[in-house]
């Protein structure tokens, strides 16, 4: 979103989000991976009983709904109680002033109009996670006490919360719950996860036959395949879960042999490549597997994380510092030899228009 503040509100949001990753790491989730890791060492430490409560809810508007004044309180009081007087020499005060501006000067134009938002923050800023992040740390301060001092589970992201309780709470009566994308149920005092479906998603995925490059594709299986691992936690609930992913694949137009092709590949990385079928031959073969990807997956996904904001910062850079550097004649011919590729009918008319006289050549091919 381009805003007045954008350039403040990026760079607020570099100075403070690893501040808040870095001090309220123990109750936040990364991804699904996380989650079942916390599990495991809560049943593992002898916590989960068979009466043990599996609770989820979810924070209503919580980027639109967030108080402006109170947020940027909380803000303060978050970096003070953590020692901060000044971040990266910035002072406090003037990291409470730059807050401000991009909290209360949310503008944007609409048919015309110039509008100013008075409550939340704005959903394409850059800085607004940061201070509903900071602003929950402050509202689950309670009850993250209450559960900690009884061995419990509290987990965030960002407004979908996860919490285990051993308390008599006759108002929840589930003992499995979906969060984010998995299914967790305590039957009766083992902890089973799976991948979890929303009825509305289902069948529908990402088409084949779309304009996307061939890695959106593959990727698209891949992460599909290795979720099904990392969720499952028996050998049975991963191959009805690969049942149900090729089913969905096929119906999106992806072929079984681009699907056998990635599970090969996943089985031929992590396992001995005695494995002439993707198939497992026992369940220690699939805990082996499961394991290797909980593990690699959760390194992974913590540090694409704590990465997001320098990385941004430095593709800005990137990009700013391409645009000013001189291109000389000869990077100008070697630029015009080009082969480009399309997928869809519709788009060869554009290409052939705008590039026939500037040393193009056009490659058509059919994805097998």
């Amino acid at each position: 979103m381009n805003m007045p503040t954008t350039g403040i509100s990026k760079f607020l949001d570099k100075l403070i989000r690893p501040i808040f990753d870095k001090h309220a790491r123990s109750t936040t989730i990364i991804d699904g991976v996380d989650l079942i890791h916390r599990l495991e060492a809560y049943t593992t430490n002898g916590y989960l009983k068979p009466k043990t409560y599996l609770c989820t809810f979810d924070i209503t508007d919580l980027y639109t709904m967030l108080p402006q004044k109170e947020s940027l309180h909380i803000l303060i009081e978050f970096l003070l109680q953590h020692g901060y007087q000044n971040v990266q020499n910035i002072p406090i005060d003037i990291i409470r002033k730059l807050a401000l501006i991009v909290i209360k000067e949310n503008i944007f134009a609409c048919e015309k109009k110039f509008y100013r938002q008075v409550i939340g923050g704005a959903m394409g800023s850059v800085f607004t996670l940061t201070p509903a992040n900071i602003f929950m740390w402050k509202w689950q301060k309670q009850l993250v006490h209450r559960l900690e001092n009884c061995n419990e589970i509290y987990d965030r992201y960002v407004d979908d919360i996860f919490f285990t309780s051993n308390d008599s709470l006759e108002s929840i009566d589930q003992i499995s719950v979906p969060f984010l994308d998995v299914l967790i149920e305590n039957r009766k005092g083992t902890l089973t996860t799976s991948v979890y479906h929303k009825e509305i998603a289902e069948p529908y995925g990402v088409p084949f036959g779309s304009g996307h490059l061939d890695h959106v594709f593959r990727n698209t299986v891949d992460t599909a395949i290795t979720r099904a691992v990392s969720y499952s936690t028996t050998l049975s609930q991963f191959e009805e879960e690969m049942r149900q992913m090729k089913l969905m694949f096929l119906y999106n137009g992806y072929s079984s042999r681009h699907i056998h092709r990635l599970l090969t590949t996943l089985f031929s990385k992590y396992l001995s490549n005695y494995f002439i079928l993707p198939m497992f031959n026992n369940s220690d073969d699939f805990d082996y597997l499961r394991h290797q990807l909980l593990t690699a997956s959760t390194v992974t996904a913590y540090d694409k994380v704590t990465r997001t904001s320098t990385t941004n910062q430095t593709h800005d850079k990137n990009i700013q510092n391409h645009i000013q550097q001189p291109t000389n004649n000869h990077e100008l011919i070697r630029r015009k030899r080009l082969i480009i590729h399309r997928r869809h009918e519709k788009d060869l008319r554009i290409i052939i228009d705008i590039f026939m006289n500037c040393g193009a050549k056009l490659s058509i091919k059919q994805r097998s």
